[in-house]
């Protein structure tokens, strides 16, 4: 929700005043606004008050909700003013910055979120804001004090690998780390107290089920006409569920099938049951490129320009391809000092680790071919790729996931106390506040 306030007048205290008449001769003066709250080097507004109080009262209202008392409200609205402006100071005192393209980005998602067109948005707006300028502002600062408090309060929070087992070991954390999978099933019931004949006649008719269905037949189409579960009129359809949320037997069965499998008939107390794979989402094997490279770096200087550093990258080459050491030569003239000692050697590496120019010629270059000189933004290279793997990350994404869901849940906890501390640490004076 995007706030309305004033401008902030920042290191000095400022008082509005305003003459009645310039041309009179009376010296009548109308104070026009007052400070309310001095907040460090920093002031709050009556006018900011107002404004705010005006749109919580309003929203308080829409949402059907009885609205506390005008103190009690006038108080908390005069907190939130305070605790932003801290906000506001931390970050200006940080360099955070926000630039126009990214407050123009922030109106346009605004105006995509309400279903409208960015010009219909801002003329809707211009008929409950003040005006677009006042707006703008306002995005700006709460862009700010997002950043702040993102970077303020992640900054605090650790998870160790400790925390990451217990909670990917528990019911919960296997529950929210689970893929997410699209199924139908046919469900053939067995009546209670069935002997061995009428489960063999059963199975029988699944096993006839799926085979019409590998040979070509309309997975929903069977379950309307054959399914006893509550979704045959549906055809079959169970939809999007967290792989575990279902039945022990289904994850077994779901785990080696890929998207438009059938399965085999599987047996529960409920009967047989043909399970069909629509899609999946996450939980999938991650397999990433690797490459284990090498390079030599030259970077031109006031002695060496770009062209005589091309040609000796160029003679490196030469020798190499000619018999010569790449590693050798690489501890010999490699500009690079994270690498040279190692012979040039990069060790292995995912895709996102090196600059998209390094990167291209890494990922396109023959197998232990050295390849031509190069620029990057650190300089020239000539780089040769020794081995190439697939790695599966999916243990890694999968605890980066779980890092996150502890994060998250910490964060709001952490936040609060954050904001306490900011607050205790402040200079705060609070002026005497309007009544009723």
């Amino acid at each position: 929700m995007v706030m309305a306030v004033k401008t902030v007048f920042k290191g000095f205290l400022l008082i509005s005043l305003i003459f009645l008449n310039p041309f009179s001769a009376s010296s009548d003066i109308t104070v026009m606004d007052k400070i309310v709250a001095i907040v460090d080097k920093d002031v709050v507004l009556q006018s900011e008050l107002n404004q705010r109080m005006k749109r919580i009262y309003s929203q308080i209202t829409q949402s059907g909700t009885q609205a506390p008392s005008f103190e009690i409200l006038q108080q908390q609205v005069l907190d939130q003013l305070i605790s932003e402006r801290i906000q506001l100071n931390i970050g200006f005192n940080a360099g955070v910055r926000i630039s126009d393209s990214e407050i123009n980005e922030a109106l346009a998602r605004l105006a995509a979120n309400s279903n409208l067109t960015l010009t219909k948005y801002l003329e809707l707006i211009k008929l409950q804001q003040p005006s677009i300028e006042i707006l703008r502002e306002q995005i700006r600062r709460e862009i700010v004090v997002a950043r702040v408090q993102q970077n303020q309060v992640m900054r605090r929070i650790r998870i160790s690998e400790r925390e990451l087992d217990n909670f990917l070991e528990s019911e919960d954390g296997r529950f929210m780390t689970s893929p997410d999978v699209n199924i139908g099933q046919i469900l053939l019931g067995v009546p209670s107290n069935s002997n061995e004949t009428v489960l063999a006649n059963i199975y029988t008719q699944a096993k006839n089920l799926h085979e019409r269905i590998l040979q070509g037949e309309d997975f929903k189409n069977l379950a309307i006409s054959f399914s006893d579960d509550q979704t045959a009129l549906e055809g079959g359809n169970i939809g999007w569920r967290k792989l575990a949320q279902l039945p022990f037997i289904f994850i077994e069965a779901l785990k080696d099938m890929q998207v438009g499998d059938i399965s085999e008939p599987i047996k529960s107390n409920a009967g047989y049951h043909l399970i069909k794979l629509y899609d999946r989402r996450g939980g999938d094997k991650k397999l990433v490129e690797q490459h284990f490279a090498r390079h030599i770096l030259m970077t031109p200087n006031q002695i060496r320009d770009e062209e005589h550093t091309i040609n000796l990258l160029t003679n490196l080459r030469q020798q190499i391809n000619d018999g010569a050491d790449f590693g050798i030569l690489a501890k010999q003239n490699s500009e690079d000092s994270g690498s040279s000692l190692s012979g040039g050697e990069l060790g292995w590496s995912a895709p996102g680790l090196f600059v998209p120019e390094f990167e291209e010629v890494m990922s396109t270059i023959p197998l232990n071919e050295v390849s031509q000189p190069f620029q990057s933004p650190f300089g020239w290279h000539i780089l040769q790729v020794t081995a190439r793997r697939e790695q599966d990350f999916s243990n890694e994404i999968l605890r980066n996931k779980a890092e996150n869901i502890l994060s998250q849940r910490k964060y709001e906890q952490e936040l609060r106390v954050w904001l306490q501390e900011i607050r205790d640490e402040a200079f705060i004076e609070i002026k005497p506040l309007a009544k009723t």
